[in-house]
C-alpha cells in the first residue's frame, strides 16, 4: 500500500465533502444570516456534533482501531466478526440511552451549553426544539463511524472519507428548497441532520456486508475485548476530545456576548474544518491503523518512521494552509459567506476568529499525527495528563483574552492551546523512546520558511497592489479568490521545487 496515493485518495474524498460544506455554509449564510435563529441552531447542533466526535471519531476510533487490527492479525475471520458483533451491540445500548436522555433534558442542556441564552425566552425555546431534532444524530453517526473504522481497518478507507458528503448534500437540499415549509425556516436545518445521518450510516452498509461482518448486533458485556476497548475509551474522551470540550466552553463564554458571536466563530471554524479534515483527519486515519500493526508486532523502527513521515508531510502542507488562511482570510470570508444577510461587519468579526484560529492550525493538525502514536501502543493515560493540563490552560487563556479581543480572544485560546497539547506530546514521545527523527529535519524547516516567506510576501503584495473587490458579483469573487490560491500555490511549490523538493522524496510503502 502506497501511504501518500491513499492519502491523497482520501484526502480528495474529505476535499469533495469540504467543498459541499462551503457550499452548504454559503446558502446558510445567504438564507439565515447570522443572528438569533442561526445561533440557536449552531447551539443545539454543536453538542450531538461534539458527542459524535467522543463515541464516534474520537475515544471510540482510538480504542476500537488498535484491538480490532490486533484480531485481524492474530484472529479467525470468525472471532473478529463476534468482536465486531459485541462491540457494535454494546455501542448501540449506550447510543440508545445518551439519545434518550439528550431529548428529555433538552432544556436543561442548552441552559448548561448556553446559559446566556435564558435572557432570550423565544431564542432559548428555539435552541431546545432544534437540540430534540438533531440528538438522534449522534446514534446514526455513531454507528456510521463504527462501520467506517472497520473499512479503514482493512484499508478501505475511500467510502469511510466520502461518506460525510451525504450530510452536506442534506443541508444543501433541506436548506434550498424545503426551508419554506417549515416554521420557523430554521427547523429544516435541523431534519437536514437527522436525515443526513440516517444516510450517512445506510451508504456504507454493503460495503461492510462485502468484508462480510454485517451482523445484527449483540450485547454481550462480559465479552474481555469489549472490555478492554470500554477500559481504553473511558480516559480517552477526555484525551481526544480535549479541543471540542473547550469549542462548547467557549460557546458558553460567547453567550455572553453581542449577539453573532457564536455565528462569526462557527464560520471561522467551518473554514478550519478544511485544513484540519483535508490532511490532519486523512493523516489520523491512515496512521492510526498501520501504526497499531507495527505496535502489535513492537517494530520500534517502522513504528518511529511512519511518525517521521506524517510529521514531515504535516509540516509540508499545513504551513502554507495556515499562512494563507491568514492572509487571505477577508477574501475567504468574503467570497464565501457576504451575501444577503451576511454583513461587512459580519465578515471582519469572522476575518479576526478566523486568523486567530490559523495561529494554531499547525498544532490540531499535529495532534492528528502524535496521539495515534500512544493510542496505537494503547497508552491512553498520557495523552488523558496532557488534555486535562491543556484544557485547564486554555480556559485560563479565555479568561485572560475575553475582556479585550471579545470572540477574537476565545479562537486564539483554542489555538494556543493545541500547540501546547501538541508540543507536550510530541516531547513525551521523545522521551519514551517512541520517535527518533530522521536525519535533515533543520535544513527542511530552514526551506520551508523561506518558502511561506515567499508566499505570504508575494500574496500580501499582491492584494496591495490589486485590492480585492468584494463589492462584485459572487462568482467574480470566486474568481479573484482563485488566482490568489493559484498565486499562493505556485510560489510556494515553485520555490521549494528551485531548493530540491520532489514529490518522490515523500513516497512511503506500507505492507
Amino acid at each position: 500500500m502506497n501511504l501518500l496515493r491513499t492519502l491523497a485518495k482520501v484526502s480528495s474524498m474529505t476535499m469533495l465533502s469540504r467543498i459541499l460544506g462551503f457550499v452548504r455554509d454559503t446558502i446558510i449564510a445567504r438564507s439565515f444570516g447570522s443572528g438569533m435563529a442561526t445561533d440557536a441552531f449552531f447551539v443545539a447542533f454543536k453538542l450531538p456534533n461534539l458527542l459524535r466526535r467522543i463515541f464516534a471519531e474520537g475515544a471510540f476510533a482510538q480504542a476500537f482501531v488498535p484491538i480490532l487490527a490486533e484480531y485481524r492479525e492474530t484472529r479467525s475471520h470468525e472471532a473478529t466478526k463476534a468482536f465486531i458483533q459485541h462491540v457494535a451491540g454494546l455501542l448501540s445500548f449506550v447510543l440508545v440511552i445518551v439519545t434518550a436522555i439528550g431529548i428529555l433534558a433538552a432544556p436543561a442542556v442548552i441552559y448548561i451549553s448556553a446559559p446566556g441564552f435564558e435572557k432570550d425566552p423565544d431564542k432559548f425555546m428555539l435552541s431546545v426544539q432544534l437540540l430534540r431534532i438533531t440528538f438522534p444524530y449522534i446514534f446514526l453517526i455513531s454507528l456510521s463511524a463504527l462501520v467506517g473504522s472497520i473499512l479503514n481497518t482493512y484499508h478501505k478507507f475511500v467510502i469511510p472519507a466520502f461518506t460525510p458528503t451525504f450530510l452536506n448534500l442534506s443541508f444543501i437540499v433541506f436548506a434550498l428548497w424545503l426551508a419554506p415549509y417549515f416554521h420557523p425556516p430554521v427547523l429544516a436545518l435541523a431534519w437536514a441532520v437527522f436525515v443526513g445521518g440516517l444516510i450517512q450510516l445506510v451508504f456504507q452498509l454493503p460495503f461492510l456486508f462485502k468484508l462480510g461482518f454485517l451482523t445484527v448486533p449483540k450485547i454481550k458485556f462480559k465479552d474481555q475485548a469489549v472490555t478492554r476497548v470500554l477500559k481504553q475509551m473511558a480516559p480517552a474522551i477526555l484525551g481526544v476530545s480535549v479541543a471540542q470540550i473547550s469549542l462548547v466552553i467557549n460557546t458558553i463564554f460567547a453567550s455572553y456576548l453581542q449577539s453573532g458571536s457564536v455565528s462569526w466563530m462557527y464560520y471561522a471554524d467551518r473554514l478550519m474544518e478544511l485544513p484540519t479534515g483535508v490532511l490532519g483527519v486523512a493523516l489520523g486515519t491512515i496512521l492510526l491503523p498501520t501504526l497499531s500493526k507495527h505496535s502489535a508486532s513492537n517494530n520500534i523502527a517502522d513504528f518511529s518512521a511512519l511518525l517521521d513521515w506524517g510529521l514531515r508531510l504535516c509540516m509540508l502542507l499545513t504551513l502554507p494552509a495556515a499562512v494563507g488562511m491568514a492572509v487571505l482570510s477577508f477574501p475567504l470570508i468574503a467570497t464565501l459567506f457576504m451575501y444577503r444577510q451576511f454583513n461587512f461587519h459580519d465578515a471582519l468579526m469572522t476575518q479576526g476568529a478566523l486568523i486567530a484560529y490559523a495561529v494554531g492550525l499547525i498544532g490540531l493538525i499535529v495532534i492528528k499525527v502524535l496521539a495515534p502514536g500512544f493510542y496505537a501502543r494503547q497508552n491512553i493515560k498520557t495523552p488523558v495528563k496532557i488534555a486535562i493540563f491543556t484544557l485547564c490552560m486554555t480556559q485560563l487563556m479565555n479568561l485572560l483574552f475575553i475582556w479585550k479581543l471579545q470572540h477574537v480572544g476565545l479562537a486564539l485560546a483554542i489555538s494556543l492551546g493545541a500547540c501546547l497539547n501538541a508540543t507536550l506530546l510530541f516531547t513525551l514521545l521523545l522521551r519514551q523512546g517512541l520517535y527518533k527523527p530522521n536525519p535533515g529535519w533543520i535544513g527542511f524547516l530552514i526551506r520551508l520558511a523561506v518558502a511561506l516567506l515567499v508566499m505570504g510576501g508575494g500574496l500580501w503584495a499582491l492584494q496591495q497592489c490589486i485590492p480585492f473587490n468584494w463589492h462584485t458579483s459572487g462568482l467574480a469573487k470566486v474568481g479573484q479568490l482563485s488566482a490568489l490560491i493559484l498565486v499562493g500555490i505556485v510560489l510556494y511549490f515553485g520555490a521549494l521545487f528551485a531548493m530540491g523538493f520532489r514529490v518522490r522524496d515523500f513516497r512511503r510503502s506500507e505492507f
